[in-house]
């Protein structure tokens, strides 16, 4: 994960920057719109590489994981610090399928301001809308940046026209592209009605706008003029007047409309011409807030009063932890963003969540896989702490005079699920601890020993991020895992009630061993327990102390029962009788007695198969709705409602059987082309279908050859 030379970490030194020369914004979008190659472009522009590496080469500054190479898209966010025009813009580079939506809520925590990149070619995707929902959470001012403006079929205007008719006149063009031969070669500017072209340089030549684009420009400028207006009474009135404001008068209020969220700027370029990134950075630095225009609040653990801290560089030191990084040549970074104070080499901050001191040593910031030592981190910045003992992501760190908590990142929950196990006999341990490292890294994993079932089961967003993991764990950690359909966990009850006797007899010289019970077997009616015991045996047929060898062997029983070796659940025993032996009888008679009775009673009183059953709730945009319920019906759910929500999305409710939640996932996102989510908990236990209860007890029957022997 970081550049090694001769097996030595590559450090190199970086600028300070104070707090209104910071810039923090994420690149959003649909996976493989560009913004790994955006990055890429940026970071030539600004001299910090030499050459423009590739995706296809595996040779991009953001995507630098053996994982990402090899499969040639973004997995983990990567922090890269681009320096344009004396600012440091940290771009927070994301990856856009789902099965990462991790990283993206990380990173989003983490900045002030957003970049939603759009392929002209390909156009608004799914990846785009929730790009747009996101910025909405969490009220980011944003860009709209649109690549591909090199291929033939890109579409500037109708990207535009697109976004216009989502999202309303907020949308607002800086420029036009200008192509001649079917080549992008240049753009009209907007705010001052210039055209410009690419010149041999890198640089541009001004010239007349084109007939073409003098439509286009008329109505792109008038929409911008009309935003300006709006922003106070003064200019609505000059404006209604017939007066032009002047350009900085329109920057300005652009400013404070893309700050607030009401004016959304579209820009375009070409990354792999790397054309289009010069005015992308120069309107970042221009428009896009420094965190000193952001609020941010905490609460004074010591007090209990909201803490204002506001990335103010005069208060008391605090910092958030929004992502780790677990290598395992080096140890672990903790990134974080400085929430107010100035932090310095060698300060000791108090993590109020561990109640404890991490020494921080040196300060660092990250270059995609490099690490460069940094002297001081103003209230704004990113950077990264090495080596924190006990600090994890999403906590706060303070000074203890000042501890300071702030609210923790909400995480997506998981609900893909996979039993995995070992490939290799004896890695167990070694895969338990090499997991908790990816654990430690991505918040949506998580690992459930599920001793009911035997099995260990791996929760995350999707499959494709399962199979990242057991990749990873191969690659990173040499250690093998194979992935499984889960097991459902089933269990056994009774309809009827049976009474039966069975005696134990056996002799064998010496001592033999006799017990003898007669009992009876009923549903108790609580389903939420495996069995109740009594007994009502008089005249001492059975001695006392004989009972509790009864209830044992009940115990033990439970645990798997005679139809598909399934728990058994809401049983009431009863044992009213039998008989002893003073010499021959003993707990471990009578506890055999009582399991050979145990499976004879239950066989004979209407033994049925039980599912679990969870509430389902899917929310899909409102046309997918029937298609949605359809294959919902297939997978035996009975759907109890519907409800609608946001942008115009609806919340489908079913009962489902946990059998049929496996593959779901993937279903769900091919038919709402990846719109859909779903989410799930365990509701009841219902008696399964004949159909399967006989798979399930066909598929089992081994399992009672074990509980036999």
């Amino acid at each position: 994960m970081f550049t090694y030379y001769n097996n030595v970490r590559e450090v190199l030194e970086m600028n300070v920057y104070t707090t209104e020369k910071i810039r923090n914004v994420v690149l959003l979008g649909h996976s493989g719109c560009g913004k790994t190659s955006l990055v890429e472009a940026m970071a030539y522009l600004a001299g910090q590489t030499t050459r423009m590496g590739t995706v296809a080469d595996g040779s991009t500054i953001s995507d630098f994981d053996k994982e990402e190479i090899k499969r040639q898209f973004s997995i983990h966010t990567s922090v890269v610090p681009i320096e344009w025009d004396n600012v440091k813009i940290n771009i927070l580079d994301t990856p856009g399928f789902f099965d990462f939506v991790g990283e993206v809520e990380e990173a989003v925590s983490a900045a002030d301001a957003a970049i939603i990149v759009v392929s002209g070619k390909a156009g608004i995707q799914t990846g785009t809308k929730r790009a747009w929902e996101i910025c909405e959470k969490y009220k980011l001012p944003r860009m709209i940046f649109v690549t591909d403006m090199d291929i033939d079929n890109a579409s500037f205007k109708d990207v535009v026209l697109k976004l216009q008719e989502l999202y309303g006149k907020k949308i607002a063009p800086f420029h036009l592209p200008i192509r001649e031969n079917e080549k992008f070669v240049g753009y009209v500017n907007v705010i001052q009605q210039r055209a410009k072209r690419w010149n041999e340089s890198g640089g541009v030549d001004k010239f007349d706008v084109p007939e073409y684009s003098k439509e286009n420009l008329g109505i792109c400028r008038e929409a911008l003029v009309e935003a300006v207006a709006e922003t106070s009474e003064e200019f609505m009135d000059r404006y209604f007047g017939g007066e032009e404001f002047s350009d900085d008068e329109i920057r300005a209020a652009l400013r404070a409309n893309v700050l607030e969220g009401s004016i959304v700027p579209v820009l375009m370029g070409s990354n792999i011409l790397a054309r289009g990134m010069y005015t992308l950075m120069a309107d970042i630095v221009k428009y896009l807030p420094s965190p000193e225009k952001r609020s941010c609040t905490g609460i004074n653990t010591k007090t209990n009063e909201v803490y204002n801290a506001d990335y103010d560089f005069a208060k008391s030191k605090s910092a958030y932890v929004f992502k780790s990084i677990v290598d395992p040549y080096i140890g672990k970074y903790s990134l974080i963003k400085v929430n107010s104070g100035v932090l310095k080499t060698d300060d000791v901050l108090y993590n109020y969540h561990r109640d404890c001191d991490e020494k921080i040593g040196k300060l660092y910031v990250m270059r995609g896989s490099k690490v460069e030592e940094v002297k001081e981190l103003h209230a704004g910045d990113i950077g990264a702490l090495a080596k924190l003992t006990k600090t994890l992501t999403t906590d706060s760190l303070s000074t203890r005079n000042m501890p300071v908590t702030y609210l923790r990142t909400s995480i997506s929950k998981p609900y893909v699920a996979m039993r995995y196990k070992a490939k290799k006999k004896g890695d167990e341990d070694k895969i338990s601890q090499s997991l908790q490292k990816l654990l430690m890294e991505d918040l949506t994993l998580n690992s459930v020993n599920d001793s009911e079932n035997g099995q260990t089961v791996l929760y995350g967003i999707g499959d494709m991020q399962l199979e990242v993991v057991a990749s990873e764990l191969l690659e990173k950690y040499k250690v093998e895992i194979e992935l499984m359909r889960p097991k459902v966990a089933f269990k056994e009850t009774i309809r009827k009630k049976s009474d039966v006797e069975y005696k134990y007899k056996k002799q064998s010289g010496g001592h033999g061993q006799y017990g003898h019970v007669k009992m009876t077997f009923e549903p108790s009616g609580d389903m939420d327990t495996p069995y109740v015991f009594e007994q009502t045996v008089v005249g001492g047929a059975v001695p006392k102390n004989f009972f509790p060898a009864v209830e044992k062997g009940i115990a033990e029983s439970v645990k798997k029962g005679p139809l598909a070796a399934y728990p058994v659940t809401g049983i009431k025993a009863v044992l009213y009788d039998g008989s002893y032996h003073p010499v021959d009888s003993s707990e471990m008679a009578f506890k055999v007695a009582t399991q050979q009775a145990f499976k004879k009673g239950i066989m004979e009183a209407k033994p049925v198969l039980l599912e679990p059953i969870a509430t389902l709730k899917v929310v899909v945009p409102e046309g997918y709705t029937g298609d949605v319920m359809g294959e919902l019906n297939k997978r035996r759910a009975r759907v109890m409602g519907m409800n609608p929500t946001d942008n115009g999305y609806q919340e489908i409710v079913a009962d489902i059987p946990y059998l049929e939640l496996y593959g779901y996932n993937a279903t769900l996102r091919s038919m709402t082309s990846g719109s859909g989510t779903f989410s799930y908990e365990f509701a009841r236990y219902e008696q399964a279908p004949d159909d399967v209860a006989a798979k399930q007890i066909e598929e089992r029957a081994s399992k009672l050859v074990e509980v036999e022997e």
